[in-house]
């Protein structure tokens, strides 16, 4: 009895410790002051900072040190905003700060603040039921926030998350890392440990997102303790968040992104497809590398008829180190390399448009060059206690100049043009290849995050200045803001179909939380694959953001021509589908670089009030008008498909669907399944080698029926100055009156001149016309489509589909309007 009455009291006395060791927001003393768009009040036990930045966003921060912060540029790139017109009510119970789109409110006593939209709709409080505690607070060196979770609220984003899509009532860590431990199966390959990519942000289908502003691990309770709370904890630093109104998706995104920077245009060759390969010699192979294998490699590609653009050596093209192994870079090639500024020659030859290299974060001495020492002598490197450290310390520029100048010179003075930047996450934690952990503490707590950013962004500027042309950079790692330098990987996920729709998820989660460049190792990355899930992969890896094929499996190395017939057949299908949609994924590109609307985009993106797509992570949007639908599951024959509201054709037959259904599917192994929006107008263009290969004077236009628009972009595909209005917009509109249909080609908007000449007008899905139309003149049917020249048009009844030719420019109907052609039946 007195033991159960010593521990109640142990543990009462321990619950009083915590919480007076909790210190909240306390009550406001006296009035506020404004400057600009910024509003200061103090309370009996901290600071509160509220900054209007635009009508629908306000930083909120708190602060129980008497002061806050610098801001800092690696996550956040936007600072100063325009005025904000503000209406303020001052009430005995609260103070109102009140925008054209949002009420924030104050209250004074406890403070906790709440906030609607300007219809008087309660958004988000702080105010938890009688007993329970809300609002900011502050224990120990943890800030955290605690709001209400309504009802019906779900919650979408945190980065690239392999788990789960929607995060009500789960909890989530956010520390970039690939798991820890061995075996692989409850280490780095748990789907609920991954955390390559993690960023602290999420919308919710209330119409609001937050952001929170703080590059300590931080976690995420949505809803799991208390089912009507959601509670986010950073492990240091400042309670600094952005609270974001939309109500939509997209307008959520767009806000987001224009705070911590757009995804940039890629070259436009960096969509087709990209080739990684260890040189003929993995991990335990490295005596197999040369540059005689990555030229074979290429020369097969070529031989094979597969399209292919970029192509990139990775580990094992350089020997390693005497201090750190394979977890750090010499910058000397293998002796198996004997010519590899030849090598590099040999591949820009054959057209291959960029050739990059693999490193990682940290200095080595190599058998020659000793750039460890130097960097240790002259403070490049970060200090790990009172060892001078292996790290590049890319937070410093001078250190950047110096690994820039001393390292990667030596190998982009003999040809490579950009690196993949691996092992991000090894700056304070343990690396994949070395027992080392690299420099501790908590100022390096408060950089591990956000140091993948710093490493992406110093090769991503330095070459683009380097080689005149857009820059590139694949990284692993990521946190707010790496979208910016500008695409990450999925990470080494192995050949086993139950990592197959995890990688799905994954792309899903981080066009979710802003980031649209991404790409993912076709086939997986360790093991061989399966012949099966490679092909079912490589389809969706075509259908990819940025489509990546590679792997450690020796020999295959994920190469298709070692996958058997259908591999091959499959890969070569769905690369040329790809190459031929470039002017559509192009054309998305750039509503990506514009809104910060992803190119995969999750369907909660676009339909986030129907409640069926919120646990949808097997199917996205590519861009606008596709519906793409992979199939996880091995040897199946048919896969359940849902179709969101409007109309929807089956890519392959031209079938038509009413939306807001669920269909079943035939799924034979050389189709992915795939839909198309009614009204849809899909821009393609002809197969080729390599981007650039030809001139692309013509573009196929295949419309679907039903009303809808897509404008065309152009620029160079290379230079910066499209981010000088560098560019040619072609608006096209399609309409269906009754059984009639009109397409509609706008006059090129922007000071690009245009390389496209002419259009040749597929309409899908339609039955024989009775008469058509250009520019109020009469076409006559034709026997063919290559006969229907500039006055027929051909109808192909077997595949149910119209065809005529048009030239851009020949007639100008209307003013604005190059070409109006009306269908009737």
């Amino acid at each position: 009895m007195f033991t159960r009455i010593l521990l109640a009291a142990v543990l009462l006395s321990s619950f009083c410790c915590s919480l007076t060791a909790q210190t909240g927001m306390g009550t406001v003393k006296g009035s506020f002051t404004r400057n600009h768009n910024t509003i200061q009040l103090t309370t009996t036990t901290a600071r509160l900072q509220l900054e209007f930045c635009t009508p629908g966003m306000v930083r909120i921060r708190s602060s129980w040190s008497g002061s806050f912060e610098p801001n800092e540029n690696l996550m956040v790139v936007q600072y100063q905003w325009p005025s904000v017109a503000l209406q303020i009510k001052d009430t005995k119970e609260y103070t109102g700060f009140a925008t054209a789109q949002l009420q924030v409110r104050v209250y004074k006593s406890p403070v906790r603040i709440d906030i609607y939209n300007a219809a008087g709709k309660l958004l988000s409080s702080e105010k938890l039921p009688a007993g329970r505690a809300g609002g900011m607070v502050t224990q120990g060196d943890t800030v955290s926030c605690t709001r209400v979770c309504q009802p019906d609220e779900q919650f979408f984003g945190f980065g690239e998350r392999m788990d789960f899509l929607n995060r009500r009532s789960k909890q989530v860590n956010l520390n970039v890392g690939r798991g820890k431990g061995l075996p692989h199966a409850v280490g780095a390959y748990n789907v609920l440990e991954a955390n390559y990519s993690p960023i602290p942000f999420f919308m919710s289908t209330q119409g609001y997102g937050i952001f929170l502003h703080n590059s300590f691990a931080s976690s995420w309770d949505m809803g799991a303790t208390y089912e009507d709370a959601h509670r986010f904890t950073a492990n240091g630093g400042e309670l600094d968040y952005y609270f974001i109104y939309g109500p939509r998706f997209p307008a959520i995104l767009e806000q987001y992104t224009a705070l911590t920077g757009r995804s940039p245009l890629l070259p436009r060759f960096a969509l087709g497809l990209q080739v990684g390969t260890y040189s003929g010699g993995t991990w335990g192979h490295e005596q197999n590398t040369s540059d005689a294998y990555v030229i074979a490699l290429a020369r097969k590609l070529r031989e094979m008829g597969i399209p292919v653009d970029l192509l990139w050596l990775d580990s094992t093209w350089r020997i390693f180190g005497k201090n750190g192994g394979k977890g750090a870079t010499s910058f000397e090639w293998r002796e198996t390399f004997s010519n590899p500024k030849g090598m590099f020659d040999s591949l820009y030859a054959m057209g291959f448009n960029m050739v990059g290299l693999h490193l990682r974060p940290r200095f080595d001495n190599g058998n020659k060059i000793r750039l460890l020492d130097t960097a240790q002598q002259l403070g490049f490197t970060y200090k790990e206690g009172n060892y001078a450290g292996e790290f590049v310390n890319f937070f410093d520029s001078n250190a950047v100049n110096f690994w820039w100048q001393s390292g990667v010179m030596r190998v982009a003075s003999i040809g490579a043009r950009f690196l993949k930047t691996d092992e991000g996450s090894a700056f304070g934690h343990l690396a994949n290849e070395s027992d080392k952990v690299g420099p501790t503490g908590k100022a390096v707590e408060k950089l591990h995050n956000v140091f993948p950013v710093a490493y992406a962004k110093a090769p991503y500027e330095k070459f683009q200045q380097f080689n005149g042309i857009r820059g590139l950079n694949q990284t692993r790692e990521g946190y707010a803001g790496i979208q910016r330098y500008p695409y990450i990987f999925a990470g080494d996920w192995p050949s086993e179909w139950q990592y197959f729709p995890a990688v799905i998820k994954a792309g899903l989660n981080i066009g979710v939380s802003g980031v649209g460049f991404w790409a993912h190792c076709m086939g997986g990355f360790e093991h061989d694959a399966d012949p099966e899930l490679y092909v079912r992969w490589c389809q969706f890896g075509m259908l990819s953001p940025v489509a990546t094929v590679f792997g450690m499996d020796h020999p295959g190395y994920k190469e298709p021509w070692n996958y058997g017939a259908d591999g091959l057949r499959n890969f070569k299908k769905y690369d040329s589908l790809r190459y031929s949609l470039l002017p559509y994924l192009y054309s998305n590109t750039w509503v990506q670089y514009k809104t910060g609307l992803p190119l995969m985009r999750a369907l909660v993106l676009q339909y986030q009030d129907d409640k069926n797509v919120h646990e949808i992570g097997d199917q996205y949007l590519l861009g606008d008008n596709l519906l793409v639908c992979p199939v996880t599951t091995k040897g199946a024959q048919t896969r359940t498909v849902y179709l969101p509201a409007g109309d929807w054709f089956d890519y392959w037959t031209g079938k038509s669907y009413s939306g807001r259904q669920y269909i079943h599917v035939v799924t034979p192994l050389d189709i992915m399944p795939m839909f198309v929006k009614a009204g849809s107008i899909i821009p393609r263009q002809p197969v080729m080698n390599y981007v650039g290969e030809r001139p692309v004077p013509q573009l196929t236009l295949e419309v679907y029926p039903g009303n809808g628009t897509f404008e065309v972009y152009e620029d160079d595909g290379r230079s910066l100055a499209y981010q000088q209005g560098k560019y040619s917009l072609v608006k096209l509109e399609t309409a269906m009156t009754g059984k009639d249909l009109r397409l509609n080609i706008g006059k090129a908007i922007g000071n690009y001149p245009s390389t496209i000449k002419s259009y040749l007008v597929g309409w899908r899905a339609v039955q024989q016309p009775a008469k058509v139309f250009v520019n109020g003149v009469e076409r006559k049917p034709a026997a063919s489509k290559e006969t229907a020249g500039e006055d027929g048009y051909y109808y192909d009844k077997a595949q149910q589909q119209l065809w005529l030719p048009v030239n851009k420019g020949s007639m100008q109907p209307a003013s604005g309007q190059d070409a109006e052609i009306r269908v009737t039946f």
